[in-house]
């Protein structure tokens, strides 16, 4: 009895997948790249801080913006008091230990920090750090 062998074609390299599959890449790290840029506004100077390390950041972590004459920025939307503390309310109704960065322009009153803190108490966040720069190095003589 003969029976007739046949082999398979040889399976070649698949290129589309792979292109997908990049492409999806790309576009990921683009949107995450642009979500995380528009946190930081450039407006703000930092004040200084020669001790202490920098943290790694969250994902989840919300950025509050308080520039020199006290005015409220998130995600580049003015917050009044109130609408900061009802924002930060939801965010801890989905998340119970949301963190929150304040970045405080170094000009600003402290009584505006005071009052961004106890907002974001009132409303259940206890995961607060703060924004510094990195002291500017003296030129060598």
């Amino acid at each position: 009895m003969k029976f007739n062998t046949q082999q398979a074609p040889p399976v070649g390299f698949q290129l589309a997948p792979m292109i997908d599959i990049i492409f999806l890449l790309l576009a990921f790290f683009i949107v995450t790249y642009q979500m995380t840029d528009n946190e930081k506004v450039m407006e703000i100077s930092l004040p200084a801080a020669s001790e202490g390390k920098a943290k790694q950041r969250d994902n989840l972590e919300k950025v509050i913006n308080i520039h020199a004459d006290g005015s409220i920025v998130i995600d580049q939307k003015p917050y009044t008091l109130d609408e900061l503390q009802e924002k930060m309310g939801n965010l801890v109704r989905v998340n119970k230990s949301q963190p929150v960065r304040v970045r405080g322009d170094e000009k600003t009153e402290y009584k505006h920090i005071v009052d961004v803190i106890n907002r974001c108490s009132r409303a259940g966040i206890w995961n607060i750090s703060f924004a510094t720069g990195t002291p500017k190095k003296k030129p060598e003589n």
